[in-house]
């Protein structure tokens, strides 16, 4: 299958919003990243409406239906009986509007849906299969040929009304091109299905871009088309609205969400459902409530009521299209996987640390439904165990718990209002408390000096390191403290520095001993050099008068 969605440069970030959307969940989660698998996508469109990084987009055709109008050739527009609930205008002034755009001439589609609706009338007049399914919706079409191959014997071998539609345009003007416009982004892929049929699919968005590149502006013109019955195919019960209903063999039903449409598809399967013709549209109240009509217009009531009011209760004077003419063959387009076995899967979910059943939350918050079917996924390489919140919170919270309860220094989380929200093992052993619940949601100058956490808290400056003395403990700690604005909690680390600040307050006690014990000896020395000193200077003195004596006797 072409892209026809993709993923563009965003932010997309850990939301899993599109997986928890996609009814069959074609989405790969890889790099970061959410990607589009086109083989499993039955192109509802829903994860383009819900993510709220706009990280989806459609594929642009307008390039290419401006190039068939410069080529040259007759471009007509089949336009969808939704665009009065999308632009508010009537037909005449959308025909203006596309004709300054370069189309040779603009249809209504509900002319093709009178057509397939006449083969659905005959169908049911004829006792044609025990159970049948409307056509018109390609995702529909989609869902059964690639989920549902034992629902295709009931899909009704008819064109969709954008086919039959186009069919007889290219019949009227040989040699002609056809596009189509709605609101749906699977006609995308239907066009390129149809064999030529139908040339290029725009939604209403690409549409209003190319209006508003030419500067084309509606104009308040007055609407002279005939009504059909037919036009209110884009609503929910609108088909059955249009058709005749008159055979008593059948029931009928509509359908509308994919989620819905398939638990019929399961019903039928186990053979629930009997009797019936059922109307299966993809989008909640069917077309009006398309992926690609304008977000800024959406408001269902008013949508199906403006297509009410538009449509009319006659039928066109149009003549039945040959049945032959009209036949689509369905084909099996499965998606072929691999499944785990119950051993690989409880093996995945041992990873997610889910051990035991009552592990198995089944949050939904990775986007599948149940653990186990996020643990299939994580086998066929669609996910990875990192999306499952509840494992990564748990082992977060696991991972950081054992930090704090095992580092040496001591922790203490307070609130705003400086109560006790954490503390830690080592915090505990410096205040000599037994037991964490003895202070959990106690004010902390039940256990601190609140003087700090007082000035952080106002200055909203923290304080980094300081020594200070616990005289109520005995300790001398150094002390942090960070005030957290963003989660609104004031951390204090203490380290423990009273074994360090005892050890200093001996050296420093030792040295003072010492330098006194110095002091003394050289006191006591200098006492003795100077007694010592004044006992040599005596006896010299005396040694020299009796030696002067001496010396004057021998001369």
């Amino acid at each position: 299958m072409s892209e026809y969605l993709k993923l563009k440069p965003s932010n997309c970030k850990n939301c899993y919003k599109c997986i928890r959307h996609c009814p069959v969940k074609s989405i790969q989660f890889s790099d970061g990243q959410a990607h589009i698998l086109p083989d499993e996508c039955i192109l509802c469109g829903q994860c383009f409406v819900v993510c709220p990084q706009g990280a989806k987009e459609i594929r642009n055709d307008v390039g290419g239906v401006q190039g068939l109008i410069r080529s040259g050739v007759p471009v007509y527009a089949s336009l969808a009986p939704s665009f009065v609930a999308n632009y508010g205008v009537t037909f005449r002034a959308m025909e203006k509007a596309l004709l300054s755009l370069g189309f040779a001439g603009v249809e209504e589609t509900a002319l093709g849906a009178q057509l397939v609706k006449q083969r659905y009338d005959a169908m049911t007049k004829e006792g044609g299969p025990d159970v049948i399914i409307s056509s018109c919706c390609h995702t529909i079409n989609l869902l059964i040929e690639k989920y549902h191959p034992d629902a295709l014997p009931f899909l009704a071998p008819v064109l969709s009304p954008m086919q039959a539609h186009c069919k007889r345009m290219k019949e009227e003007h040989p040699g002609a091109k056809t596009v189509f416009v709605g609101p749906c982004i699977s006609k995308k892929a239907e066009a390129e299905e149809s064999s030529g049929i139908v040339d290029y699919a725009l939604t209403f968005e690409e549409l209003s871009g190319w209006l508003q590149e030419e500067r084309v502006i509606f104009e308040n013109l007055p609407d002279d088309a005939e009504g059909a019955k037919s036009r209110l195919f884009p609503t929910t019960g609108g088909i059955l609205g249009s058709m005749d209903c008159e055979s008593d063999g059948y029931t009928y039903m509509a359908l509308d969400g994919v989620q819905n449409c398939m638990a019929a598809l399961d019903d039928i399967a186990a053979g629930n459902l009997s009797h019936c013709f059922i109307e299966m549209s993809a989008c909640p109240g069917s077309c009006v409530g398309g992926p690609v009509m304008e977000k800024t217009r959406r408001a269902p009531v008013r949508d199906y009521a403006a297509v009410h009011r538009f449509a009319g209760k006659n039928d066109l004077p149009l003549e039945p299209m040959d049945a032959k003419a009209l036949h689509l063959d369905m084909q099996f387009k499965g998606v072929h996987k691999s499944m785990p076995g119950s051993r690989a899967i409880e093996e995945i979910l041992r990873q997610m640390g889910k051990t035991k059943p009552e592990d198995e939350l089944n949050c939904g918050s990775c986007g599948y439904d149940t653990c186990r079917e996020k643990a299939i996924a994580v086998y066929l390489g669609k996910a990875d165990l990192s999306m499952c919140l509840p494992y990564l919170k748990d082992k977060a919270e696991s991972f950081s718990d054992h930090i704090i309860q095992n580092t040496p220094n001591g922790i203490i989380v307070l609130n705003e209002s400086l109560e006790v929200q954490q503390i830690n093992a080592a915090a505990r052993s410096i205040m000599n408390i037994k037991q964490e619940s003895d202070v959990l949601g106690e004010p902390v100058v039940r256990i601190l000096d609140p003087q700090i956490f007082f000035e952080v808290l106002g200055k909203g400056i923290s304080v980094h390191d300081k020594r200070i003395y616990l005289p109520e403990y005995h300790r001398y700690v150094e002390e942090s403290v960070i005030y957290d604005k963003s989660y609104h909690i004031i951390m204090c680390i203490m380290r423990d520095v009273t074994d360090e600040e005892t050890s200093k307050l001996q050296k420093e006690d030792l040295s003072r001993q010492t330098i006194e014990v110095t002091d003394k000896v050289i006191e006591k020395q200098m006492r003795a050099v100077q007694e010592i000193a004044s006992l040599l200077g005596e006896t010299t003195a005396e040694t020299k008068i009796a030696l002067t004596k001496l010396k004057e006797s021998l001369k």
